[in-house]
């Protein structure tokens, strides 16, 4: 576990060269593939119709060869032959936690852990937390729901670290900007859309964020704006701390990737997890540095090992050095898949607009996307409010808006509607809806 110096939680695993992590996770690929096959009847059944076997497996690039899983394998194979289903490979009397998926995209998928996968899931935790700068000192309220959320117990890793630990959850944001006042924690984690509304949410209340709290860093996590340099240049400057994103999967485990103070992707635990780029458009692997769909295999995840999982998210990751001297490569997140639309030919994210929403003085910083569909194509509508103390007209902003999103993204929108401040019903505790797709509704009785 921890051999913490000072810089690093555990030196010996983040600054490994880079053919020593290679060869580690080589062994552990090849130890995680065969016990997959052994112990796991989807796997066993999926790798036999595709004509290979564990023993295949030679090199990294030979995972390759073995068929990709994605979210619906999960939903079908769960709960088919026992609680835990087919791509369990450990029985259930093993299995000492479970987290569930929000069921945004679906049925709710359960994620399982033995002991072993439960604490080194919590080691990785701990890595995270002492990258950003936490230390035994730090007060941490960990502002995130616990309610099945793989992302609750994250908390542990911290306690672990040696932090105070204040487990917040889903607070109401009057009980939580209380703690912030009567416990004056140092580092609070909760998404990036909270952090700014929080903010906002105390200034009215009449609180200075920078002056009345102790607030020195925030993590974020769950949407894109940790990543977006903007936005979290927007709330760094609301609060007065550093804003570090982190990226986790209900599917793995909480973080699977943070930040370090270069700032420049995240940090990927490859000694967890291997890491694969896919072509969207033709199902290729991409070399390093190109961006597509990410794909992860567990390493060391024995209750729920997954094999070439499709995450839907669109990235790319980097293998160049990085300032932090860590060895692990860094992730790139752009979006996600099932998000991603396409207007005249172009990839638009709504990581993209957001970005250029939050360069703008002129307005407040929320928004909503609206999708839809005029004579046969794409097209997408934006909405936003303008800032208090704005003088200019609504046409005058919304064409400023237009014109800021076109050089960015290089299509315009259709349209710009401009609200008061506080008009968009799009603040929330927790994450934020930002994108209605009104695309092929059959309007029919």
């Amino acid at each position: 576990m921890s051999t913490a110096d000072g810089k690093y939680w555990n030196k010996e695993i983040e600054t490994m060269p880079r053919e020593e992590l290679e060869a580690q996770q080589l062994r552990d690929l090849k130890e995680i593939v065969q016990f997959a096959y052994d112990h796991a009847p989807y796997y066993k059944r999926s790798f036999d119709e595709a004509g290979v076997k564990p023993s295949d497996i030679k090199t990294l690039k030979d995972i390759q060869k073995f068929p990709f899983i994605n979210k619906k394998t999960q939903r079908d194979t769960q709960g088919v032959g026992s609680f835990l289903g087919e791509l369990a490979a450990v029985p259930e009397e093993d299995v000492v936690f479970v987290s569930t998926s929000s069921g945004s995209t679906g049925v709710p998928t359960m994620s399982p852990f033995t002991k072993q996968d439960f604490d080194e899931f919590q080691d990785t935790e701990s890595r995270w937390f002492y990258q950003i700068g936490m230390r035994k000192n730090d007060r941490y309220v960990h502002a995130l729901n616990f309610s099945l959320y793989v992302g609750g117990p994250d908390v542990i890793g911290a306690q672990n670290l040696g932090a105070l630990c204040i487990w917040g959850g889903t607070l109401p944001s009057e009980r939580l900007l209380f703690i912030l006042k009567t416990y004056q924690p140092t580092v609070i984690w909760t998404s990036p859309s909270y952090a700014w509304q929080l903010g906002e949410k105390a200034i009215k209340a009449g609180y200075d964020p920078k002056k009345d709290f102790s607030i020195k860093k925030i993590i974020v996590a769950g949407e894109a704006g940790g990543s977006i340099d903007s936005t979290r240049k927007a709330i760094e400057d609301l609060w007065g701390a550093e804003v570090f994103d982190f990226y986790g999967l209900s599917d793995i485990f909480g973080a699977c990737a943070a930040m370090c103070e270069a700032k420049d992707g995240l940090h990927i635990a490859e000694n967890h997890i291997l890491v694969e780029t896919r072509d969207i458009h033709t199902g290729e692997i991409l070399p390093p540095g190109e961006t597509g769909e990410l794909v992860f295999t567990t390493l060391r995840k024995h209750a729920r090992p997954l094999i070439r999982f499709r995450t839907g998210d669109i990235g790319r990751i980097d293998y160049t050095p990085c300032k932090c001297g860590r060895t692990h490569g860094r992730i790139h997140i752009q979006g996600r898949l099932d998000d991603m639309f396409i207007v005249s030919a172009v990839n638009v994210f709504p990581s993209d607009i957001e970005a250029v929403i939050h360069e703008l003085k002129e307005v407040t910083g929320e928004y909503l996307i609206r999708i839809f569909e005029k004579d046969f194509t794409c097209k997408y509508a934006v909405e936003v409010e303008k800032a208090a103390g704005n003088t200019e007209t609504d046409e005058a902003l919304a064409e400023k808006v237009s014109a800021a999103l076109k050089a960015r993204i290089g299509v315009k929108p259709a349209r710009v509607v401009v609200h008061p401040d506080g008009g968009l019903n799009t603040r929330s505790e927790h994450k934020s809806k930002r994108v209605i797709d009104e695309r092929h509704i059959d309007y029919s009785i």
